[in-house]
C-alpha cells in the first residue's frame, strides 16, 4: 500500500520546511510513503527548499496556475507514481500532520473513498465571524447539492483512494474543495469526515485578496456547480419562479378587469406575458441542460475507463520489467 502526500506551494519558502518535517515517515497499514510538492509558479526559493529537503517528487509550473489546477496536477502525478492513497495538505502547516492516520484509516478499512478533515471552525481564532459564517453556509450548500454530510467542505486536508482519484475532474479555477465533494457525492462515492486539529495561523490566506472578493468568488463557484451538477433542478426552479411571478401579475390584471379598471393596468398583462415567456424558456433550458448533463456523465465515464486502462498498463509493464530483471539475475 503506497501513500503519497501532495503539497501545493506558492511562495512558501518559510513555512515549507516545518510542514515537511511534520509529515510522518511510517504509518500502520502503509508500506511506502512519498511526498509530492507542486511548485505553483513561486517567485521565492520554494523550489530550492523542496529540493534541499529531499522530497520524492516535484512538479514545477513557470506561472501560477491557481489552487484548483495545482491540485489536479498533483492528483494526476500521484496516480502516475502509483499511489494507492493520496493525502492533500497545505504548505503553510495549517493542518496538524499527526492526524494523517485518522484521515487514511476509513480508506484502509474499506469504509470510505474520500475522507475530509473537519476543522473546529468555531474555535479557530484566525477566522473572523464573517468567514466562519461563510464557511458554514458554503458547507451547508455543498451538503445539499452533493447529498453528503460533510461539516467542513472548504477543508483542503483530505485523503482520496486511487479509484476515487481516477474519477475526479475540477472545472473551477478558484478552488477544488467544494467541487470534488459534489462530484464524489453525485457519483455515489463513500465520503466521510473525521475531526482534525489545526495549527496556529501564520499569515492571511492567499486564496483571496479581501473578504468581499472571497464572498463573490465563492458565490460564483457554488452557482456554477449548481448549473453543472444540478442543471435540471436549477433551471426548472428558475422557470417556476418566473411562471409564478407572471401568474401573480396575470391574476392582478384579472382582478382589476373584473372591477372595471382593467384598462389602466394593461402593463400587468404585458409583464405577465414576458415573465411567463421567460419561465417557459427556462423550462426548455432545464431539459436541454439535463441532456447535456447526461452527455457529461458519459464523457466522465469514458475518461475514467481510459485512466484506469493507463494505470493498469503501467502496472503490467512494471511487473514485466521486474520479471525480466529476476530472470536476468538468475541466468547470471
Amino acid at each position: 500500500m503506497k501513500l503519497i502526500i501532495q503539497i501545493a506551494c506558492f511562495n512558501e519558502e518559510e513555512a515549507l520546511p516545518e510542514t515537511l518535517k511534520a509529515l510522518p515517515s511510517e504509518l500502520e497499514g502503509i508500506d511506502e510513503i512519498e511526498v509530492l510538492v507542486i511548485n505553483d509558479g513561486s517567485t521565492d526559493n520554494t523550489l530550492k527548499v523542496a529540493k534541499e529537503h529531499g522530497v520524492d517528487h516535484i512538479i514545477s509550473f513557470k506561472k501560477n496556475q491557481g489552487l484548483a489546477r495545482s491540485f489536479m496536477a498533483g492528483v494526476n502525478a500521484c496516480l502516475k507514481y502509483g499511489a494507492d492513497i493520496i493525502v492533500n495538505t497545505d504548505a503553510d502547516n495549517q493542518y496538524n500532520a499527526e492526524d494523517i492516520p485518522k484521515l487514511i484509516r476509513p480508506i484502509l478499512e474499506g469504509k470510505a473513498d474520500m475522507v475530509i478533515g473537519s476543522r473546529p471552525i468555531s474555535r479557530i481564532k484566525g477566522f473572523s465571524l464573517v468567514k466562519k459564517i461563510l464557511q458554514k453556509t458554503g458547507s451547508w450548500l455543498v451538503r445539499r447539492v452533493s447529498r453528503t454530510n460533510i461539516p467542513d467542505a472548504p477543508s483542503g486536508f483530505r485523503a482520496i483512494s486511487q479509484n476515487s482519484a481516477l474519477k475526479l475532474n475540477v472545472f473551477n479555477a478558484f478552488t477544488y474543495t467544494h467541487e470534488t465533494i459534489i462530484q464524489a457525492g453525485l457519483k455515489n462515492m463513500a465520503v466521510v469526515s473525521v475531526p482534525v486539529r489545526v495549527n496556529p495561523t501564520r499569515r492571511p490566506s492567499r486564496l483571496f485578496k479581501s473578504m468581499p472578493s472571497y464572498i463573490i468568488r465563492s458565490f460564483i463557484a457554488i452557482l456554477r456547480m449548481l448549473v453543472v451538477y444540478r442543471p435540471f433542478r436549477f433551471f426548472l426552479t428558475l422557470g417556476l419562479i418566473f411562471f409564478m411571478a407572471g401568474f401573480v401579475f396575470g391574476v392582478r390584471y384579472l382582478y382589476f378587469m373584473i372591477i372595471g379598471s382593467g384598462a389602466g393596468h394593461i402593463q400587468s398583462v404585458i409583464l405577465a406575458g414576458v415573465l411567463i415567456g421567460i419561465g417557459f424558456q427556462m423550462t426548455l433550458v432545464a431539459f436541454i441542460a439535463d441532456l447535456l448533463g447526461v452527455n457529461r456523465k458519459l464523457m466522465e465515464e469514458i475518461q475514467y475507463r481510459l485512466r484506469k486502462m493507463e494505470l493498469n498498463k503501467k502496472d503490467i509493464d512494471q511487473k514485466k520489467n521486474q520479471k525480466g530483471d529476476t530472470e536476468l539475475f538468475s541466468d547470471f
